[in-house]
């Protein structure tokens, strides 16, 4: 993608459908006059007056606990320069989106207008007590320096200055791991800086804390080698100064065993690298364009052990891998800073995960078969669902352990459980999704490529490598509002109306006659048909001439359905296609099914829509516990509806155990796992938390999702359909860009699976 795309596409993502990234949402009721006389006047006098008596309750009655303080001057933004404290927000916003999603923390930005270092203190002293911490942000050195010191004296909530240490715990613990590999003593290697800002200074203290001896490390500055005998250094660079008779970093990285960038791009050369020492270990993390190249420094040398911040190689030494985790660990044990302790206990746990083995959902995501510790994996991957519930605890037991901690946690078993808890697995999901397709993507055909939306989508699916689109339609108007959207790749146009398309219309008409010529089919009515884009679509796919197939943009889901059943078939011992709809709830993806083909399914169809469920849940890696739901709770009702659910049920528990399912059940208890657990203790769903529904008819699904969906403005994939032999899915009508984009990733994943389907299910025999 162009340089000019990307940043029209960061324009208006910035803008639209609501300026910014972040926003404030009640955690209280609101909608009664009641609930107001709590929220504000007379009632919110009562935590006025506690808070007033003991300020630790500030911590019980407000968010306090959980809310952070991004902070800056825009004197150094990203790789911006002093831009201002105003042109840094969105930098800052950014900031606040990350620790929402990875750590569920919530964020003010804070941009303070000032580069007059007690003035900035000053500001940032007085409004300390709305928060539980403070993330100093983009401020340059050595201001930086001094006002973290200062602010962590006088203040007794954790302060950290990520661009310092951020780096330096991420890095550290690459190292660590890095030097473990070859096998190399940290105690000995030759360690050269080159960079000697903020996060420079912070990264090589930290190394010493970690076992590095400061005669062994080199610093240079865009001067060269910080010398001893150098006149006007800082006092931070006089710490790091050195009286070897070295001047130029090209003196300084011969022989040496470690080449730490936090500097500008392509200052440290091929013939450089190669002067280095026996299995040599370079972070190039110089962002956007590192001090050397991967690809670069991977052929100059093969026993080179390299890092980047970059997200396309592998070893990123992202931030993202410590602020939200370390903050998390602190905000919950409430301590009053972030000390050498809590960033070590960091490193430590960041180092030792990098070891453990990774789970098939991490290699999913990031389209890999195997990722095992190693030279290409030193550091664990951002996207690494265990972050949360190993980072915060080692950071919270440090905080115990150094004495900093004002609330300690006595149970972490349960600590660990809450941690997991905190994050839904929606995004994730589609993450995967996106990062499993773009691993092996296919060919899609849009058979209604002539619509804006659907062309968008396509472009997405393309430039983002999700899958190879075949566009359906009128030629000239494809091409022209390909146009519009700047959309100029060379991809496959097909109107299966043309002249052009004569033979292999006629071709398809032939095959799809053979097979429906004693149903009532005329070959006459099979040309025809041909000419229609969804027939056309549907026999691509079915001949190999494509791997999948999106439609039902601009038609109704009935009329789309038929044909498309009809032209495709369903799999191997289904008796009835359905679909899935996958809510993005805030506890987590949640399937519904049947919620587009089943009218009043039968207990034969209960039974395949439930396996059916089960198995589509497990392509997207989700271990399904499902609720078979109706107005009854376990015989409560002896009435038609809730007996059917009752008897699949039992059909299922006999000859499918292995299936995690019960009911009938009512809807609330279904998902209400402490009551039902308590109400109904010999469920199968026993301390399960469900993910899946199944309804007992199309009626109550279908209103379901379209409910929850508008009434919460959730997310949904679907609906997703299930039993048919090849991969075709139904949009739905007038869909979203990002719906129609997320449904292709499930046809491309439905294509990488279709081999799979085959022989899996049974047909139900009562």
């Amino acid at each position: 993608m162009s340089n000019s795309k990307i940043n029209s596409e960061a324009l208006l993502y910035h803008q639209f459908p609501t300026p910014g990234k972040i926003q404030v949402v009640p955690t209280k009721k609101h909608a009664t006059q009641k609930d107001l006389s709590l929220a504000y006047s007379p009632g919110v006098a009562e935590p006025c007056l506690a808070i007033e008596k003991n300020p630790d309750d500030a911590y019980k009655y407000t968010s306090k606990g959980n809310l952070v303080a991004v902070i800056s001057n825009g004197t150094a933004v990203l790789g911006l320069g002093d831009i201002g404290a105003l042109a840094g927000k969105p930098v800052m916003e950014g900031k606040g989106l990350l620790f929402k999603i990875f750590a569920d923390i919530d964020v003010f930005d804070i941009e303070v207008d000032t580069k007059d270092v007690e003035q900035f203190i000053q500001t940032v002293k007085n409004i300390a007590p709305t928060f539980g911490g403070i993330n100093l942000e983009d401020i340059k050195a050595p201001e930086a320096f001094e006002i973290e010191r200062r602010l962590k004296e006088e203040l007794d909530i954790p302060v950290m200055h990520d661009d310092q240490h951020g780096t330096a715990i991420i890095s550290a613990a690459a190292l660590k791991n890095a030097v473990e590999i070859t096998g190399k003593d940290i105690s000995k290697v030759n360690i050269v800086i080159n960079g000697a800002g903020a996060a420079a200074i912070s990264c090589s203290r930290l190394y010493l804390a970690l076992g590095a001896d400061r005669n062994n490390m080199v610093m240079c500055d865009s001067k060269g080698v910080i010398r001893k005998d150098a006149e006007n250094l800082t006092e931070q660079k006089a710490e790091f100064a050195t009286d070897k008779n070295l001047r130029t970093l090209e003196e300084a990285v011969e022989g040496a065993d470690v080449f730490i960038g936090l500097s500008i791009a392509d200052v440290f050369t091929p013939k450089m690298l190669l002067s280095m020492a026996n299995d040599p270990i370079v972070f190039a993390m110089a962002n956007p364009n590192p001090e050397i190249e991967y690809d670069v420094a991977v052929a100059t040398r093969k026993d080179v052990i390299m890092a980047t911040g970059r997200s396309d190689h592998p070893n990123q030494v992202n931030n993202v891998l410590g602020f939200p985790f370390i903050f998390r660990g602190a905000l919950d044990v409430r301590a009053t800073k972030i000390n050498e302790e809590m960033k070590i206990a960091a490193v430590h746990a960041l180092a030792n995960l990098a070891k453990e083995p990774v789970p098939e959902q991490v290699n999913i995501t990031y389209g890999e078969k195997h990722i095992q510790f190693g030279k290409e994996y030193i550091i664990p991957k951002p996207f690494d669902h265990r972050l949360i519930i190993e980072i915060p605890p080692a950071v919270a037991k440090a905080a115990m352990e150094s004495g900093v901690a004002k609330q300690p946690i006595s149970d972490f078993e349960a600590y660990r459980d809450a941690l997991a808890d905190r994050l839904g697995t929606s995004s994730k999901l589609m993450r995967m999704l996106t990062s499993r397709a773009k691993a092996n993507p296919k060919s899609v055909v849009f058979a209604e490529a002539d619509h804006l939306n659907v062309l968008k989508a396509a472009q997405i699916v393309l430039e983002d490598g999700i899958g190879k689109p075949i566009l359906l339609g009128d030629k000239e108007i494809i091409k022209e509002l390909m146009r519009e959207l700047n959309f100029d790749a060379d991809v496959e146009i097909i109107d299966p109306k043309s002249d052009e398309e004569r033979e292999r219309r006629h071709r398809f008409a032939q095959i799809y006659w053979e097979k429906r010529k004693r149903k009532g089919t005329s070959l006459l009515d099979a040309k025809k048909w041909m000419r229609e884009r969804n027939y056309f679509a549907a026999m691509m796919v079915n001949e190999g001439e494509a791997d999948a197939l999106v439609t039902g943009y601009s038609r109704s889901y009935p009329s789309v359905a038929k044909p498309i059943i009809e032209l495709i078939g369903k799999s191997e011992g289904v008796e009835k296609v359905a679909a899935t709809n996958i809510m993005m709830t805030a506890r987590g993806p949640m399937f519904f099914s049947d919620t587009a083909f089943n009218i009043n399914p039968t207990e034969a169809d209960l039974v395949q829509i439930t396996r059916m469920t089960d198995r589509v849940m497990r392509i997207f890696d989700i271990e399904p516990n499902l609720a078979m739901l109706s107005y009854s709770n376990f015989g409560s009702a002896k009435f038609e509806s809730p007996s059917k659910s009752s008897n699949a049920v039992a059909y299922l528990h006999k000859h499918f155990p292995e299936i995690i399912v019960d009911g009938e059940i009512q809807a609330d208890f279904a998902l209400d796992m402490e009551s039902r657990d308590e109400k109904f203790p010999f469920s199968k769903l026993q301390n399960k938390k469900v993910n899946g529904l199944i309804f007992p008819d199309l009626n109550s699904a279908n209103i379901s999702y379209k409910l929850i969906r508008r009434l919460n403005n959730i997310e949904t994939i679907g609906p997703v359909v299930m039993g048919l032999k090849k991969p075709v899915h139904i949009l739905q009508l007038g869909c979203s860009v990002d719906e129609i984009v997320n449904m292709v990733c499930v046809a491309v994943v439905d294509a990488q699976e279709n081999i799979k389907k085959q022989d899996y299910f049974t047909t139900f025999e009562g």
